[in-house]
């Protein structure tokens, strides 16, 4: 079954992840499947830019709780992104939880329609957003971030931009993308890829110093007694016992 559907339209190769009847949950093969599409964007000299979309009404639920990545394969995934010589940008239509918000903080440009909703959930299953906070910590609003990791409440669009989650936000995402995907069309190439270079070495900084211990972090926690009770209550519909 393939889980990643790829078009390409004047030079922009769209990436969709294609996973709805799990809300496209970042799968150990999906995760797989992504890398993979990824890479074969960065090596085809007609594409410029890449968009990452989704079907169905939600961008990614975060990990999946019953196939999840080794987190060494979504470090992997995310430092691709962020290192792929061309800009990679998001186009969200629906709801983006969990490890869904480390995908958007990878990339280079992310745009989001207004119904958009996002939130950072894991305190709620009793894990941390470790190895997302790897994009993340470099280029979000620290205050704003520290409410949403700490409480897991939802979130709109507007916040999102106001924080620098998003980049943009308006009810016609495609309106939102067109100038600027119109804009990387007339970029060269190798400006292109030399500008991110620019953009993206503070985030690059943040993998090589912390990737390693926040790895070994989201591994502790998954395993605690803690995070196999949070996923079983999240499976069964209930709440987890420290819920007040």
């Amino acid at each position: 079954m393939t889980l990643i559907g790829r078009t390409r339209a004047r030079g922009v190769a769209s990436l969709s992840l294609d996973s709805p009847h799990n809300r496209n949950a970042l799968s150990a093969a999906l995760v797989a499947e992504l890398a993979d599409a990824l890479t074969d964007c960065g090596k085809d000299g007609d594409i410029r830019a890449v968009v990452l979309t989704h079907t169905g009404n939600t961008f990614s639920a975060g990990a999946d709780l019953r196939d999840p990545p080794p987190p060494e394969a979504l470090v992997g995934l995310l430092r691709q992104i962020v290192e792929l010589p061309k800009p990679v940008v998001a186009r969200v239509t629906g709801h983006v939880r969990a490890g869904g918000l480390g995908l958007l903080g990878a990339c280079d440009v992310a745009a989001a329609s207004s119904e958009a909703t996002f939130a950072f959930t894991e305190v709620r299953i009793g894990v941390a957003p470790a190895v997302i906070s790897l994009p993340l910590l470099p280029r979000t609003d620290p205050r704003a971030l520290a409410r949403h990791y700490l409480t897991g409440e939802r979130f709109d669009a507007a916040e999102a931009t106001r924080i620098g989650l998003l980049t943009a936000a308006g009810d016609d995402v495609d309106a939102v993308l067109e100038p600027i995907l119109d804009g990387l069309r007339k970029a060269s190439p190798q400006a292109l890829a030399e500008t991110k270079q620019l953009l993206t070495a503070r985030v690059l900084e943040a993998f090589d110093r912390d990737a390693a211990d926040l790895t070994a972090l989201s591994a502790r926690l998954f395993a605690s007694a803690d995070a196999r009770e949070g996923m079983t209550a999240f499976l069964e519909r209930r709440d987890p016992p420290w819920v007040l």
